[in-house]
């Protein structure tokens, strides 16, 4: 393995998984990731490669056919799989959120019932929180779900849901004022509702259309779509947890480790840039020799290769204080914030180093440089993050008297 990037301190099934993970990366996703990107192409093959090697089960618990592990495992995995191609990653991403949710949140009916078939990979699952008019304002959703007698009625227009086509389960949240009077805090009368649907476009069961897919500057290949709710009935039974008004804080929950995720992703392509970076360098000559040899790039290098380092540093240990029962929201939104900025330069100064052929489409670092920007909005802003972890740090350096 490379010398970046390292992670003490794994057990032995640890190292095991995430080399196993490398390795399908290298063979199977690497050599074709750029032309599939380039036709904006569901990766099927790959998905079902990665159902085999059992990573849409990776967190779920062997109870459920999962393989139990930490999310730290899921994280390096992750940054290995996002190494080859970010989209596949994305594709894993909204499972695993739904599925630590389901675990974390769901009824016990609720847990049997999707648990399994989500371990082994027949039941997808996509999360939906973003509306046409809002993103990281959750506040200020409007969709709405009405009791009429067992069932909820619901209504409204959400946005951005990355597995939209493919998935079939999705997390939606919506506004659900009952049992919560006039002047509740918004976040106080939400609610999460598990919706059932068939893959594809169009109405995929009465009362829910997902129109298509989103034309996306980068982060091609998954789909990316809206949801259109109108009428949609849904039993009571598929309200997690089972009781209305606690919507926000599962999501919240799931997004919490979602931006360990997205930290993990931003390492993965960070990874990926330097690598490609380093290699050109040592490849192109000019002025008789190799541009490796060129103090100007060996700069470079050097400060890509710290900010690797440093971003994988960060996303480690948020994963950990998140597996070790404590609170991380400071060190996932640090984690996320400093990736995704990080992984922004290091892709910038190896397409720098391509020269003229970084703007070119045969070279993989021209998909790396679409891709990076994704980061720096999924899953919360780098503005929202700088938020959340100046609030709890005036919490932690509070003032006394």
């Amino acid at each position: 393995m490379a010398r970046l990037a390292q992670t003490p301190g794994l057990t032995e099934v640890q190292q095991e998984i995430v080399s196993t993970v490398r390795e399908f990366v290298d063979k199977e996703i690497i050599p074709v990731a750029t032309e599939l990107e380039h036709r904006d192409e569901y990766p099927q093959e790959i998905v079902d490669g990665l159902k085999e090697l059992g990573l849409f089960g990776l967190m779920i618990p062997e109870e459920y056919g999962g393989l139990g592990e930490s999310l730290l495992t899921y994280a390096l995995c992750v940054e290995e799989i996002a190494r080859g191609w970010m989209s596949v990653s994305g594709i894993i991403n909204t499972h695993f959120i739904v599925a630590y949710m389901l675990k974390q949140h769901g009824t016990q009916e609720q847990k049997d019932t999707f648990l399994p078939r989500m371990a082994a990979g027949e039941v997808r699952g996509a999360f939906s929180m973003s509306e046409p008019g809002l993103g990281s304002d959750v506040s200020a959703i409007t969709s709405k779900a009405v009791k009429d007698g067992d069932e909820y009625v619901l209504n409204g227009q959400k946005m951005w849901l990355t597995n939209g086509g493919t998935s079939t389960l999705v997390a939606v949240l919506v506004r659900s004022d009952e049992g919560h009077p006039e002047g509740t805090a918004p976040h106080r009368s939400m609610t999460t509702f598990l919706v059932e649907k068939e893959p594809g476009f169009g109405e995929v069961r009465p009362g829910l259309t997902i129109p298509g897919k989103i034309d996306k500057m980068g982060y091609k290949g998954v789909d990316t779509t809206e949801l259109i709710m109108d009428g949609l009935r849904i039993p009571a039974n598929r309200v997690l947890g089972g009781v209305t008004g606690r919507g926000f804080y599962q999501m919240m929950d799931g997004v919490e480790v979602g931006r360990v995720n997205v930290a993990a992703r931003g390492c993965g392509v960070a990874q990926r840039a330097f690598e490609l970076g380093v290699g050109y360098a040592q490849q192109r000559h000019t002025f008789g020799k190799p541009i490796a040899q060129h103090q100007a790039i060996q700069f470079k290098l050097a400060e890509m290769a710290t900010k690797v380092e440093a971003a994988h540093a960060m996303m480690v240990n948020a994963a950990r204080k998140k597996d070790s029962g404590e609170r991380n929201d400071l060190e996932a939104g640090m984690a996320k914030y400093l990736a995704s900025e990080y992984c922004k330069e290091v892709v910038e100064d190896a397409f720098r180093i391509h020269g003229g052929y970084g703007f070119s489409k045969e070279y993989e670092i021209e998909r790396l440089y679409r891709e990076a920007p994704m980061l720096l909005i999924g899953e919360g802003t780098a503005e929202i993050q700088k938020m959340i972890i100046g609030r709890r740090l005036l919490e932690e350096y509070r003032v006394q008297g």
